[in-house]
């Protein structure tokens, strides 16, 4: 299994019968190969809307939850352990139809957490990105935060 997940592809396709996943609507589009992005959408049915008619927040947020650190764990190696710290989301529009977000990684920043790190000091970097409805309406904007740090050597 672990090699499965090692891959973008293989991931990819591991999400899409994920049961939280499954059951919610969120399908995973895409992992770039080198994992410095992913693209995620979430459909409106009849399981994952709230008492509105409008998408669930916590859907709304668990299509958002696990990339930032996936990229990330994935862009900085072995050596790196990297977990979700803290999260927010801020709802600004009823999400109605599909609804789609972009998780990006890049090398800059995984080059400040290279930096921050590389002492043995944490790093807490955060991160953003929006839910969009396929018009480009923005529904929410979430922020992530990830812990960071190099793994000590065995002794």
């Amino acid at each position: 299994m672990q090699k499965i997940l090692s891959s973008p592809r293989g991931l990819r396709l591991a999400l899409a019968w994920w049961p939280p996943y499954r059951g919610a609507g969120i399908k995973v589009l895409d992992i770039a190969e080198d994992w410095s992005s992913a693209r995620v959408r979430l459909r409106l049915g009849r399981l994952n809307r709230n008492y509105f008619g409008t998408h669930f927040g916590g859907s709304l947020y668990s299509m958002s939850d696990p990339f930032f650190a996936l990229l990330a764990v994935h862009r900085l190696g072995r050596d790196y352990v990297v977990w979700d710290k803290a999260a927010e989301i801020d709802f600004v529009a009823p999400g109605r139809g599909e609804v789609f977000a972009e998780f990006t990684v890049a090398e800059d920043r995984l080059e400040e957490i290279r930096e921050a790190t590389a002492e043995g000091a944490k790093a807490l970097p955060w991160f953003r990105t929006e839910v969009t409805a396929r018009d480009g309406t923005v529904v929410a904007r979430v922020r992530k935060q990830l812990y960071v740090r190099r793994k000590q050597p065995r002794g």
